[in-house]
């Protein structure tokens, strides 16, 4: 789960709504450097406080053990923050927790155009120092054309293993990297996204025991067209996850719920006025007003309302 973070992201819905593409949000700041900003300003206490109630959320649902990323941090004092928060979330609300250290989640500005330099950071400074500390229990990277190269994400990979902690990856989400197979060359221990994961991906996967992490959350709200090969991967038995429950799946289910509601409700309405006059439903409507509600009637293009008490 990415649980610790500042801010939010209401805005982009917007774009994404006018055609925006994921990775045209991004160049435009939004996307995972939007978070980034926002997680930075924010101190300790402030991302445990935004990020206690939706972990009791889950809770409430009968969750018994969750893992949480970092990533929105991209340095080692904002990345250990996140790492800290997630330890003491674990033992505040006596939940076992399990971190995974995403320094490669993108490029933070301070790096632009040097990947190869950041990527360095990660390997010899930030992750060494963060599993020191016992921060980490797994690594993760985001390996695609807004992310990281697969010659990049290997380096992370060896980092990790030579602190002897397991790997896993954003893989195939927006485009096929080849980064599933790279992943199940190293054993790991998922790949999430994976929509647009090849058949050899999948052989990889399969032969190293790799999960495949569904999140239809955000294939929804990123308005994506490429569906994971699900037949595919339960055909080759690649053990499969899939993500229910996520901040990602607020707008969705907002604008699912709109959509429900004017379907059923449009559906009731048309039987209730079949047969009756055109104005009908106006009538009906200015008719509750101006009696529940007086005061309206006129801004209703109703009249006073006269009622009659039986003799």
């Amino acid at each position: 789960t990415h649980l610790v973070y500042g801010g939010q992201r209401a805005n982009e819905f917007a774009m994404r709504l006018a055609g925006a593409t994921y990775e045209e949000v991004a160049k435009a700041g939004g996307g995972i450097v939007s978070s980034v900003r926002a997680t930075r300003e924010a101190s300790e206490d402030e991302l445990f406080a935004l990020a206690a109630p939706r972990l009791q959320a889950l809770l409430d649902e009968g969750v018994c053990a969750i893992e949480i990323k970092s990533g929105y941090g991209l340095a080692l004092e904002h990345g250990r923050k996140q790492l800290r928060v997630a330890r003491r979330l674990g033992r505040d609300l006596g939940v076992e927790v399990r971190t995974t250290f995403l320094g490669a989640h993108a490029l933070p500005p301070e790096y632009a155009g040097r990947s190869s330099d950041y990527i360095a950071l990660v390997c010899q400074q930030m992750l060494p120092a963060l599993a020191a500390e016992g921060l980490v229990d797994a690594v993760d990277v985001f390996c695609e054309r807004i992310g990281f190269s697969l010659a990049e994400t290997e380096a992370v990979f060896k980092a990790a293993q030579g602190l002897g902690l397991p790997v896993k990856l954003h893989a195939e989400q927006l485009s096929d990297m080849g980064g599933a197979r790279l992943a199940a060359a190293y054993g790991a221990l998922s790949c999430d996204h994976v929509e647009h994961l090849s058949a050899e991906g999948i052989a990889a996967m399969k032969a190293s025991g790799t999960v495949a992490v569904l999140l239809p959350g955000a294939y929804y709200f990123l308005r994506d067209t490429q569906l994971p090969p699900i037949q595919a991967l339960r055909v080759a038995g690649v053990p499969m996850a899939w993500l229910t429950r996520s901040i990602a799946m607020v707008p969705t289910l907002v604008v699912a719920g709109i959509g429900i509601g004017v379907f059923v409700g449009g559906g009731l309405l048309r039987r209730w006025k079949r047969g009756r006059p055109d104005t009908w439903l106006y009538r009906q409507l200015q008719w509750r007003l101006a009696l529940r509600y007086p005061a309206l009637a006129a801004h209703a293009g109703g009249g006073p309302l006269i009622t009659r008490r039986p003799l």
